[in-house]
């Protein structure tokens, strides 16, 4: 290990001597003698074979020459932990190495290069995240870091597969009412706290993309593990929207349009005030205040708040998210199926 050791050490201070040896020619001489006789270690190792001695002896040699001379008792103990530091550096580097590939792999099959937190990746799409729960012990983390392994070659299929949206048995709605003949369907998966699925609607809209397919919507109110949303009231305003379909079909398009593209008096983002101001009696209020402006009236109203507390809604959040988190491996959204393909994070107009 030793060999083997002194070759990673060696090939990462290469840089650093490569802008010495400007100033002290000798010094690259030295260092690339070594790196040879590094490289010829570690290739017979790759080959099982023996490794010449010489080497590791010199490099002990090198390392423990001044402990010889004054303190030759503890070379023996010093020797053992030159060993084992050895061993930790090849560890150390292969789980690195490991760890890289897993990320690209992550990146390439789920858009993130964090599985358990997709939002932490810097290089994959902008997404909401929907995130699982954080190791809390070294035992936990290890266990993790396998079944992530797990989770990407389970979902490398998914993409050489192809999406057709008519697939996927989602309670949704309808963006227009109903849907026009010779229209392909398109899944579109939203939450109406996220802001990136704010900005992806605006898009869409503006794009007419809404014109172009028969757009199923799918309100979706991201949790963590433990079953806490990850915006405030996002719940609500995903049960009211399927409360309303139920008593007005085409109108709930109406309640997230509002929050995804207008304002207060103010001039403050409704999902803002939703994410942030309001209490869910607030929520509440606001969104039957729409419906009212809309030309639903008052009975209609209670019936949707009644609706709203079925086990029936619930159970059709439950039954999507099954589909979301399961059956389509989504680790964020705004999710669209569209043109045979499944395309997580921002959609953007040349889409």
């Amino acid at each position: 290990m030793v060999c083997i050791a002194a070759f990673i050490i060696l090939a990462i201070v290469g840089v650093f001597v490569a802008i010495a040896a400007i100033f002290k020619p000798k010094i690259w001489k030295s260092y690339t003698k070594a790196l040879k006789k590094a490289w010829g270690c570690l290739w017979k190792k790759v080959r099982l074979q023996k490794c010449e001695t010489g080497f590791k002896e010199d490099v002990k040699s090198t390392l423990l020459s001044r402990v010889m001379l004054k303190h030759p008792k503890m070379v023996k103990p010093l020797s053992i932990i030159i060993e084992i530091i050895s061993v930790l550096i090849v560890i150390i580097v292969i789980w690195a190495i490991l760890t890289a590939i897993k990320s690209l792999l992550a990146l390439w099959v789920f858009g993130s290069c964090n599985v358990t937190k997709p939002s932490a990746c810097s290089m994959g799409a902008e997404v909401c995240s929907i995130d699982e729960a954080e190791p809390t012990n070294p035992i936990e983390a290890t266990g993790r870091w396998f079944t992530e392994w797990g989770e990407i070659f389970e979902a490398i299929p998914d993409k050489f597969k192809t999406y057709n949206a008519d697939d996927y048995h989602f309670n949704y709605i309808d963006i227009k009412g109903s849907e026009s003949e010779g229209l392909e369907t398109a899944v579109d998966i939203f939450d109406p706290g996220c802001v990136v699925c704010k900005s992806s609607y605006t898009n869409q809209k503006e794009a007419g993309f809404f014109d172009e397919y028969n757009v199923r919507l799918v309100p979706f109110a991201i949790q963590d593990a433990d079953g806490n949303y990850k915006f405030k009231n996002s719940e609500i305003v995903v049960k009211y929207m399927f409360a309303t379909e139920q008593v007005r079909a085409g109108l709930s398009v109406k309640i997230i349009d509002k929050v995804f593209t207008e304002k207060d008096e103010d001039g403050i983002s409704y999902q803002d005030k939703f994410n942030e101001d309001y209490s869910t009696e607030e929520a509440i209020k606001m969104m039957e205040k729409w419906l009212k402006e809309a030309g639903v009236k008052e009975g209609e109203i209670k019936e949707i708040r009644k609706i709203a507390d079925y086990p029936e809604i619930a159970t059709k959040m439950d039954e999507n998210r099954n589909i979301i988190e399961k059956e389509l491996n989504v680790k964020g959204i705004p999710t669209t199926i569209y043109n045979g393909g499944k395309h997580t994070g921002l959609w953007k107009k040349n889409s």
